[in-house]
């Protein structure tokens, strides 16, 4: 049957109360109400396979660490399920000395003895006693008059009262009595009261604190708005006699889809305690959810007196229990309530960190409450145990500024607005692509890919080895300067790249790191751009801070190109960080372009310079050697290869790069280490002592000096005539892992007395400790230089 046309001719409206000078609307939340949990019972009912005793228990224990008072654990008469988890809680000193457990049975005289069977020995006890009230029930259900239902109510209150305080006598359980008119919200308010009256009277021990008798008023069926109920509280809280002695509690289902807001207004209204069940388990649509109340409360800065600092775990543990899930709408609870796919949400919500973190810090350097106010989120996650890790999330639907986010939180990196679009736009091929929802691991293994960024596995053609960035003289290179850059200003960039898995040398100059590196990608492998935009940022604080550098390039013959290429770099080196995010970029833009090949041959020729020599020694052994070093190589290597015709192999270089600074095969060389002892001296001095084998001789030798260099030179200069200096020392590591060892260049220059001419040359050497890397450099060097030995007589 299709829906009606006017429903007004098959269902009646509520009928309002009329309630002059209401209070309530013009109320606010102060503090928070009692709780009781009904999970364990009206919630365990409602389920189609209800708990078994383990499951109640493990739910028991979660209320209890969330801070429960007050918990209705059963319905005890119903079964012997129920019955039995009962009294395992009792036997078994599961309930903690201030919470009171609470059992609900009818009307009955039976039922009531068996229920209070239940609670015997029990420290604390709520007795919850019911009986419908409304005309349905009356006329239809139990076709009683209201004075049978109110005599029925009555009678079987003073039987409570009777046996509870047998039980008091015999076990010490302390008992509160609670009432409920069952169909309260459908049952006539005044009718209402007058039971209660009749309820309240049979008892005859209402009173003060613990002694309050309660009086539920439930919403067992949502029949009306939620202001309706508030006039019904409130019309009953201004009628009922003895208010001081009442706890007025409400028990809101959530029919119409308005639980959470009937129970507020009631509260509001004059309610002093609120039944419901966490994530709103029960009968039809559920009872009142207490988690949603309770974080309402919270997010409004009232404590709730409940702790969900883990919701994660009470989530796990409902649900496991009830086999129900949590909708991921679900307030607070659900999978995505912290969620944004929507890209103006993701910007609002990227804008909204950014300013609460300066906010924050003016805050707290004024000792004032660092108060969370963020767009679209009213509360913090971490205050419930969740994370910021699923607060923006990737559709189609997302923009730029969630994304920026995104990447900010997981890889530290605060993109610029220009690079955040061209990301942007990679992101979103891959959401139309595949139609599904963008993980964060598909948004950082597509950055690191495109931007080559992350280490080894993301390498690009081009991968900065090693650099020097040294001052040049200007004033032969003004072309390179532009008009506003001082004249003493020229930089020169010395590096090795790998260049498509080859060791390249390469050299260029310019006004800065930057452009000296665009300079010799020009001059070495005919890559010819221009950098439109750099900016840079600080990863991290104190010692293990980094920089963040973002290049844009551009053409160097269009800055206005439409056509750009970004790249990103991160070091702990300001100008490391830059390089490389230029070399990231200039990944982008080459593609596969084919790049002009390290020649396997080279010679004395206009085609091969120096870089292509340092190229070649840096892939066949590994050592980069330092600027000086490669002039002195290379006029070498020019001799070499004119008297050989004017080529000379990449093998026949190798092998004169050996012979001549008597690398790796040492037993031609004048001078060798022997065993040695480097020890400190008073501070930072160095004392070295050992043997050093001189044309085959070793010789015991000691010296003294301000490191282990120039100990070693001291003790050199106990054996010859002259002084030997250091002109220049560098090192740095070849390999990697296990294998790697320190490689060290000297050049070490011997002034020999009575001669006009200074002698100098280079040594290089290799070992797995730095010093005696330095120490057998030294001797390299000094192997190659005609010292002139002192006589030695007597050993002196």
């Amino acid at each position: 049957m299709p829906m009606l046309l006017d429903p007004s001719k098959k269902y009646k409206p509520y009928t309002p109360i009329n309630l002059p000078n209401r209070v309530w609307p013009s109320k606010t939340f102060t503090n928070a109400p009692i709780w009781l949990s009904t999970d364990l019972r009206d919630g365990n009912q409602a389920l189609a396979n209800p708990m078994t005793i383990e499951q109640k228990t493990s739910f028991f224990r979660q209320l209890i660490k969330c801070g429960v008072k007050q918990i209705e654990v059963a319905y005890p008469a119903a079964s012997d399920t129920d019955f039995l988890f009962v009294r395992s809680l009792i036997e078994n000193n599961e309930v903690p000395e201030d919470v009171w457990i609470q059992v609900l049975t009818p009307a009955r005289e039976d039922l009531i003895r068996r229920t209070i069977e239940s609670v015997a020995g029990a420290r604390r006890a709520i007795l919850h006693m019911y009986n419908a009230t409304s005309p349905t029930f009356r006329n239809v259900v139990f076709r009683n008059s209201k004075e049978q239902t109110i005599e029925l109510a009555v009678r079987h209150t003073k039987i409570v009262r009777k046996l509870t305080e047998e039980c008091t006598a015999k076990y010490g359980t302390k008992f509160i009595y609670e009432y409920s008119p069952e169909t309260f919200t459908q049952t006539e308010p005044d009718f209402a009261i007058e039971i209660c009256e009749a309820v309240k009277a049979a008892w005859g021990k209402a009173g003060r604190g613990e002694d309050r008798i309660i009086f539920n008023l439930p919403s067992t069926v949502e029949i009306a708005p939620p202001n309706h109920y508030a006039d019904q509280i409130e019309h009953f809280c201004r009628k009922i006699s003895d208010r001081e002695n009442i706890i007025v509690s409400l028990h809101p289902h959530n029919d119409r889809g308005t639980g959470i807001a009937s129970a507020e207004l009631g509260v509001l209204a004059g309610g002093d305690r609120i039944e419901g069940c966490l994530f709103g388990n029960g009968e039809r649509t559920g009872n009142v959810d207490l988690v949603n109340l309770a974080l309402n409360l919270y997010s409004q800065g009232i404590p709730p007196n409940l702790d969900f600092s883990d919701l994660q775990s009470v989530i796990d543990v409902v649900t496991q229990c009830n086999d129900l899930p949590v909708h991921p709408r679900h307030p607070y609870a659900g999978e995505l309530v912290f969620t944004a796919f929507s890209g103006s949400h993701q910007d609002a919500i990227k804008k909204g960190f950014e300013a609460q973190k300066v906010r924050h810090l003016e805050a707290f350097t004024k000792n004032e409450p660092l108060y969370w106010d963020m767009p679209y989120l009213p509360i913090d996650p971490v205050d419930l145990g969740q994370t910021y890790e699923a607060v923006i999330r990737v559709n189609s639907q997302s923009g730029k500024g969630g994304i920026a986010y995104l990447v900010k939180q997981y890889l530290h990196l605060d993109l610029p607005r220009k690079m955040q679009i061209a990301f942007y736009r990679i992101i979103q091929e891959i959401s139309d692509r595949e139609a599904r929802e963008v993980t964060i691991e598909d948004i950082t293994t597509a950055f690191r890919s495109t931007y080559y960024f992350g280490g080894p596995k993301y390498q690009g053609r081009l991968a900065l080895r090693h650099f020097k960035i040294s001052a040049e003289p200007a004033s032969d290179h003004s072309e390179l300067l532009d008009d506003e850059t001082p004249q003493d200003e020229l930089r020169r960039f010395d590096g090795t790249l790998s260049v498509d898995g080859v060791y390249r040398v390469i050299r260029g100059d310019g006004n800065g790191p930057l452009s000296a590196l665009l300079d010799a990608l020009r001059t070495n492998l005919d890559i010819d751009l221009t950098i439109r935009e750099y900016s840079e940022h600080a990863v991290g604080q104190g010692k293990d801070a980094k920089a963040a550098s973002y290049v844009e390039v551009v053409p160097a013959n269009n800055r206005k190109s439409s056509r750009s290429w970004w790249g990103v770099g991160i070091d702990s080196d300001i100008t490391a960080s830059g390089l490389r995010a230029l070399l990231s970029a200039v990944n982008s833009a080459i593609g596969d372009q084919a790049l002009p090949e390290l020649q396997l041959h080279v010679g004395f020729n206009a085609k091969s310079g120096q870089e292509d020599i340092a190229s070649a020694i840096v892939n066949s052994l590994g050592l980069e050697l330092p600027r000086r070093l490669q002039a002195a190589f290379f006029e070498i290597v020019q001799r070499s290869a004119r008297d050989a015709g004017g080529v000379i192999s990449l093998d026949a270089l190798t092998k004169l790069f050996k012979e001549t600074y008597a690398f790796i095969d040492k037993k031609d060389a004048k001078l060798t280490l022997g065993e040695y002892n480097m020890v400190g001296e008073g501070g930072i001095r160095r004392r070295f002592t050992g043997e050093i084998v001189f044309d085959g001789h070793a010789r015991k030798v000691s010296g003294e000096g301000n490191g282990p260099l120039s100990a070693v030179l001291a003790a050199l200069h106990s054996q010859i005539e002259g002084i030997l200096s250091i002109r220049e020392y560098s090192e740095h590591s070849v390999g990697e892992g296990t294998d790697v060892v320190a490689a060290s260049f000297v050049e070490l220059v011997y002034d020999f007395p009575g001669s006009a001419r200074k002698t100098a040359t280079w040594g290089v050497a290799t070992d797995t400790d730095i010093t005696a890397s330095g120490i057998k450099a030294v001797l390299s060097a000094a192997s190659q230089l005609e010292l002139a030995a002192k006589i030695i007589v007597n050993g002196k």
